[in-house]
């Protein structure tokens, strides 16, 4: 009989530990470094959020949040993978995850920003604005 997988990902918000993830962004991810809990909870609240699990635990090793209208557009953000679980490939398997939930949407576009995990976004079919130029912030640089 095959060994079931070390891993699994879920979009249960049942299972999401909201003090794990809170405690993985506002202190180690560069993009939410302070984020509050009250923020935190607010943005799982308003997105569709997985994650990924030991299957022997149920342990949450990593996350990642969707904001969409399911409609036209998404935006992936808070891609998290617990230092100790990186190396593995879990990190583009979220990704994967995440595409396929959003395929049958059949949005025009799903946007992200990243400042050192290119590759992973590439291999799971992000690349590079064509127009950059054509997007703009409001808010913070």
């Amino acid at each position: 009989m095959p060994n079931p997988p070390e891993y699994e990902i879920s979009d249960d918000p049942a299972r999401l530990d909201v003090a794990l993830i809170h405690h993985w962004l506002s202190t180690d991810a560069y993009w939410a470094l302070g984020r509050p809990l009250a923020t935190q909870q607010r943005a799982i609240a308003a997105s569709h959020n997985f994650g990924t699990y030991l299957t022997s635990s149920g342990r949450q090793v990593g996350y990642a949040r969707v904001v969409t209208d399911r409609a036209t557009f998404a935006w992936l953000c808070d891609v998290y993978i617990d230092p100790a679980h990186r190396g593995r490939g879990l990190g583009g398997q979220l990704v994967d995850a995440v595409n396929e939930h959003l395929a049958p949407y059949e949005l025009r576009r799903t946007l992200l920003a990243t400042h050192d995990a290119h590759e992973v976004y590439r291999r799971a079919g992000f690349r590079e604005l064509a127009r950059p130029d054509h997007l703009m912030q409001r808010g913070p640089r």
